[in-house]
């Protein structure tokens, strides 16, 4: 059975801050650049003891998800393709701020608002429609070729990710978030 690995790119300054970042770059922290080569170290030894097969890499073009990816490939030798649709959304009016902030809480549970539409936000539906297509385009491609995959991009697409393999109330799909350099398996 083919998968897909989804992880979140290392620690960035607004990780540290716990402030909201979007589609906008942001570099690793030090720390970062480590949590990626230890995720392609634990990647490199579960593929040598046949406990997992990556046959490619997806990364978004934000660098901090790049960056991360290519220190997995590096280690892996597994070959890395920059995937336009795997950026991270644009919180509009919420970039910057704390992610504990009650307003942008709540907005995490909305489908159809847009995050500041007049700064370029998306909303929840958007994203998904854009990741949703993404994994549609890869599963079937999996299905004629056997191939599996690791994407790496954000927090906020892992939601998305998720609810397109899992059912998850307004509420599951507000709170789900994932740690920096965590992998998620996905059965296709």
């Amino acid at each position: 059975m083919s998968k897909i690995y989804f992880t979140r790119h290392g620690e960035t300054f607004t990780n540290v801050h716990k402030l909201v970042c979007g589609a906008r770059e942001v570099e690793l922290t030090d720390k970062g650049h480590e949590q990626a080569v230890a995720l392609g170290n634990e990647i490199k030894h579960k593929i040598q003891n046949g406990e997992m097969k990556i046959d490619r890499i997806f990364c978004s073009p934000l660098s901090r998800a790049k960056l991360t990816a290519l220190h997995i490939s590096e280690i892996t030798g597994i070959p890395v393709t920059e995937e336009p649709l795997l950026i991270e959304r644009n919180f509009g009016t919420f970039e910057e701020h704390s992610r504990e902030e009650p307003e942008f809480r709540s907005a995490l549970k909305t489908f159809a608002m847009s995050y500041g539409r007049n700064v370029g936000g998306e909303s929840n539906m958007r994203t998904a429609q854009r990741i949703y297509n993404v994994l549609d385009k890869l599963i079937a491609q999996s299905k004629s070729t056997g191939e599996t995959y690791l994407l790496v991009a954000h927090n906020g697409l892992a939601r998305i990710v998720n609810s397109y393999f899992y059912d998850m109330t307004n509420e599951e799909f507000g709170n789900f978030g994932i740690t920096n350099c965590q992998l998620l398996e996905y059965d296709i």
